[in-house]
């Protein structure tokens, strides 16, 4: 779980980064050239199916850890203070994984699948190279659905809540955690949620406010 989180963690890192391309170049110049760098470099054609890999063994993983402890445990203490003792988002981590892959799926559907296998997407040329036209695909759909950018955003505040627990604990499963590191890892953690959140949401925020 750890090591996948990891993972997945420095995808969004780069995903994020290419994404935010959209509010900074509204010809869609900068953002189309990144996507195309993504899937023509040889590098990124190796790591795009250990990605695949590591989402599905992180998300069966997160089903034998959930079962075990359901086993492990299937009767609840007398008297626990939940609060006190682990935050909301660790103990909802299984359905917070859950939602976000629901959001996963729908935008896999929207813009993976129309580029990489129904191969819909229109051709452009920009500066002599021929490439597809990925901004006006995923623009166009910000632009015109409320409800999807609404969506978006709830996705990203669970992924932001989803890693305010993972991070740290990514660290502490691999034993890079201690009583002096925990807290500080913990804040790091918490940035980094935020920011990640955040990020994500602002790409549709921005095209919700600007058309």
């Amino acid at each position: 779980m750890s090591l996948t989180g990891f993972f997945l963690m420095s995808f969004l890192i780069v995903h994020l980064t290419v994404n935010l391309l959209l509010i900074f170049d509204d010809t869609g110049v900068l953002f189309n050239q990144a996507a195309h760098f993504m899937v023509s470099n040889p590098i990124i054609k190796v790591v795009e199916p250990v990605l695949a890999i590591g989402f599905i063994l992180h998300m069966i993983y997160a089903g034998i850890l959930t079962i075990n402890n359901m086993v492990a445990r299937p009767v609840g203490y007398k008297k626990v203070n939940q609060k006190q003792a682990s935050t909301w988002a660790s103990r909802n981590m299984f359905v917070l994984g859950s939602l976000i892959v629901i959001f996963l799926i729908l935008h896999i559907m929207n813009f993976y699948w129309k580029l990489k296998v129904e191969q819909s997407v229109a051709l452009i040329m920009v500066d002599g190279a021929e490439m597809h036209d990925t901004y006006t695909l995923v623009s166009s759909l910000f632009k015109a659905s409320l409800i999807y950018n609404l969506f978006y955003i709830a996705g990203a505040i669970f992924l932001g809540i989803h890693l305010t627990h993972g991070f740290w604990s990514a660290f502490q499963t691999i034993g890079w955690s201690g009583n002096i590191w925990r807290k500080r890892i913990e804040v790091v953690g918490k940035v980094f949620a935020f920011l990640i959140a955040l990020g994500f949401s602002i790409i549709p925020l921005y095209f919700i406010i600007k058309f």
